[in-house]
This record gives C-alpha cells, structure tokens and sequence, in this order.
C-alpha cells in the first residue's frame, strides 16, 4: 500500500513538529499533512520571549521555520491538505482530505490547535479581510498610521493591542468586564496602561460591524450606561478566545464539552493507536512549550504502540 506510514501526524504547529521530529529521527515513516504554512499559531505571532534556549526574543515565523527545517531535514514526509474525515478504529487508520486523497497509518497523532472564535455578530463575515482580522501579527502592518479596534481582554488580546500600536495611530481596546478586569498577565497589564495609543473601554461588547467595501465603523454596546455607541474606525482585531479545530475527529473521540480531545498523560485517546497532542486536546495550559512537549511524548507512546503491535504480531 503505497500510501500506508507507520504514523501520520495531523497537523504542522509545534506539537505536530515535535512529534515528527521524534519519530523521523527513530526512523519510523512519518507523514504530516498539515492545512496551510507549518508552524500553526507561531508563524503567526510577531515574536516569541519565551521558549527555552532563545534568551532573546525570537520571530514567530523564524521559530516556526527552524521547527519544520528540523522535521524535514530528518526525513518527515510533508504535504499540504486538510483532513476532512477519518475512520481510526481498527490497525489501519484511513484519512481523506479536502482535496480528494487517501492515506493510511499504523498510528495517527491528532494534532490540529485551534482556531480563533468568532463573534457571530453582523458585519463580522462579510468584512473579514476587508478590515476584521484575526491576527495582528498578519495584517496591522496594512492599518500603518489609521485606527483600529481589538476586541477582547485576555492575555492575547491585549499583546496584539500592543503590537498594532507599533503601526496604528490609535487603538481602543473593548472589554467585556468593568474597569481593570484584563485576564491577562502583570507584564501587559503594566505595559498597555503604559501606551499612550491604548485606550480601554471597560463594560463594551460590541454589536455589529459596519462599512460598505471596508470597514468604516464599529457599534458597541455600554454596558453601564445600557446604550449603544458608534465609534468610527478602519479595522476591527477580534481576540476572544479559540475553538479546537478537531469536528473531523469528534464522532469518534472522546471530548470534552468544548471539542476538545481527552487524551491521558501518554497522549493516547480513546481509541488505541490514536495520540493527540497541543491546543487540540483538554489541558491546563496551551503554550509553545507545552505543544512541543505534548508532541514529543505523543510520539515515544506512538512509537511503544507500534512496537507492541509489532511483537504481538510475530507470537
């Protein structure tokens, strides 16, 4: 079977990369079909302050780029597609994709994150890329000197506000939660009050998004005066958390009640010879590090599954 590996890791984000690292290197015929560019969530991000061995900042797209060198330079197999539907029970897991092909593996390592959440407001849709974006890092060089919105009060909602200071004019940051209610670290916390071009606006969920061919204006709702307010504006950066990007899996994995995969300390799921690692599965905390982590132990049970089967398979 042409098309058969010893395992197919779904996903190119740093879980995915790490796993295949370690199964490539132990010489186990790895693919990995990864949807757009590798690297996930990283090759989005402007830079990165925090992984271990880099004491200075490193570029997203930089980290990204030595993740999927390392991968291929050992032998990895890469092709871009997306799965769209899978059969994993049994000791042939057959994947189809978005484009029409088949693949099959003796173990898969489900690694896919997660996607950004929408607000499922008006304006939304018919202005994303038109002025609604959903990464800073992507798209704020194209609102150099204008202003713009970013909506949401986490962690990194409030590192992209930072971030489009350095090519916005000004940037109001709507928050759901009354004054001083960030969910997000000291550090930010300190740094964005500190900004002169960042202004909060506590107590605002927004309503609709308006424009005609772009983005002219965003209508929110105060919450503390109970009135809508209409703020013109070039662009809306919307940062409200994510979903797993796991529905092709999750008529036959178990979850949790937000889609994301349960997946035991080895990283095997409920169905045996199926891992999953990263943003993808139910987890106290979603880093780099911790995808990396996911992703090499993922790989080590995967390689013990396919030696256990491979030894019970000559007795």
């Amino acid at each position: 079977m042409e098309d058969l590996y010893d395992i197919i890791i779904v996903g190119g984000g740093p879980a995915g990369l790490s796993a295949a690292i370690y199964t490539a290197r132990a010489k186990y015929k790895t693919l990995c079909l990864e949807s757009s560019m590798p690297g996930g969530q990283v090759a989005r991000t402007y830079e990165v302050a925090n992984y271990p061995g880099f004491e200075n900042p490193i570029g997203g797209v930089e980290l990204a780029e030595k993740f999927y060198t390392h991968a291929m330079n050992l032998g990895t197999n890469f092709k871009t597609d997306a799965v769209v539907k899978a059969e994993l029970e049994g000791d042939i897991k057959k994947l189809y994709t978005k484009r029409g092909k088949e693949y099959y593996a003796k173990c898969v390592i489900i690694c896919t994150g997660a996607t950004p959440r929408s607000l499922d407001i008006p304006g939304e849709k018919e202005f994303t890329c038109r002025g609604v974006s959903y990464c800073a890092t992507c798209d704020a060089a194209f609102f150099e000197g204008m202003n713009v919105f970013v909506i949401g009060g986490g962690n990194t909602a409030v590192e992209e506000a930072i971030f489009l200071t350095r090519y916005a004019n000004s940037v109001k940051v709507a928050v759901r939660k009354p004054e001083g209610g960030l969910r997000c670290n000291d550090f930010l916390r300190d740094e964005a009050y500190s900004n002169p071009k960042i202004e909060f606006l506590w107590s605002h969920t927004p309503k609709c998004i308006n424009g005609e061919e772009k983005v002219t204006s965003i209508t929110l709702n105060d919450l503390e005066k109970k009135e809508e307010v209409t703020y013109p504006t070039d662009g809306v950066f919307i940062f409200i958390g994510e979903n797993p990007a796991t529905k092709s899996f999750q008529d036959q994995l178990a979850c949790d009640e937000n889609g994301y995969i349960i997946a035991d300390e080895a990283m095997q799921t409920s169905i045996p010879g199926v891992f999953a690692a990263g943003d993808a599965i139910a987890k106290q905390l979603r880093q780099i590090v911790t995808a990396a982590s996911d992703g090499a132990i993922a790989a080590v049970n995967a390689q013990k599954y396919l030696n256990e089967k491979k030894r019970a398979a000559k007795n």
